[in-house]
């Protein structure tokens, strides 16, 4: 009877054992498969965040030129909806989840050739900025230059013009009676002589000119013989009192012109002035009592 009883225990501390075993080996087997489920969740996480990055690097990227701008939209929604479907994917399906990590390194890949094609064209742009900002400070300085060159050639021609003028000097207004002497009575004036030279200048045109005499009694009225006798000088055209035609060619030359009036002249001063079309060449006043 003990024997058996022996036998009885003996069989049953082996099927202990063995049953313990089974149960060791299958808490060992959770728990590696837990294990595991963890470190593809980790993954899948990781996944994840390296796709949203690319989506943030993706966004980040920009260009003027419209051909980029809509292939990068186009990339853009790739990663989009890989990042759709890696959120579907059980932690798991470890054979897709490497399949999407293949598919994040080629998106990687393109948005490296895009950086460098866009730094390549920011790069020209900057080289065109450069090269537009130099051509315009070159169109600057010739403009300058030019305007200078052509205020200095308006301001030479200028003074050749100014040195080219006939210029007069001495000049005197002389009120006359009937015999031709001169007078300061206004009753007995009956005429004015206007005297003066042109200076010599062998530079100036020379031929045949026209002295023009403008004269104004004491209230500043312009004395004429009745009629409206206009020159031009300057491009201006004004009215003038009597002229005289000279030949003049070069050297100094003296010159009268007399004007009578048509009126009995007043008391007070009377103003003369000479003109060629170039401007004015004198001034002179005489009163009378």
């Amino acid at each position: 009877m003990e024997k058996k009883l022996k036998i009885i225990i003996g069989v049953l501390s082996a099927v202990i054992l063995v049953l313990a075993g089974v149960l060791i080996y299958q808490l060992s087997k959770k728990t590696e498969i837990k294990e595991t489920v963890q470190v593809l969740t980790v993954d899948k996480e990781n996944l994840t965040d390296q796709l949203t990055q690319l989506q943030q690097d993706y966004a980040n990227l920009s260009t003027t030129n419209d051909t980029i701008n809509t292939q990068l939209q186009i990339e853009r929604e790739k990663v989009a909806e890989l990042i759709e479907k890696v959120r579907k994917t059980e932690a798991t399906n470890a054979a897709q989840l490497r399949k999407y990590e293949k598919e994040l390194g080629t998106l990687r890949s393109i948005m490296r050739g895009y950086v460098k094609q866009i730094d390549s064209l920011n790069q020209m742009n900057i080289a065109l900025k450069e090269e537009i900002t130099e051509a315009k400070k070159q169109v600057k300085e010739t403009t300058a230059k030019n305007e200078a060159q052509a205020k200095k050639i308006e301001e030479q021609s200028k003074k050749i013009t100014e040195g080219s003028s006939v210029k007069g000097r001495g000049m005197s207004i002389v009120a006359l009676n009937g015999r031709g002497k001169a007078m300061e009575r206004s009753s007995r004036a009956e005429q004015f002589r206007v005297s003066l030279s042109l200076v010599e200048n062998p530079i100036a045109e020379t031929g045949l000119m026209t002295v023009y005499i403008r004269i104004k009694d004491p209230d500043g009225v312009l004395m004429t013989d009745g009629g409206q006798q206009v020159f031009t000088c300057n491009g201006e055209q004004m009215i003038y009192t009597a002229a005289r035609e000279v030949d003049y060619q070069g050297q100094e030359l003296d010159l009268n012109i007399f004007f009578t009036p048509g009126t009995e002249l007043v008391k007070g001063t009377y103003t003369a002035e000479a003109y060629t079309t170039r401007g004015r060449i004198g001034t002179a006043e005489v009163s009378l009592r």
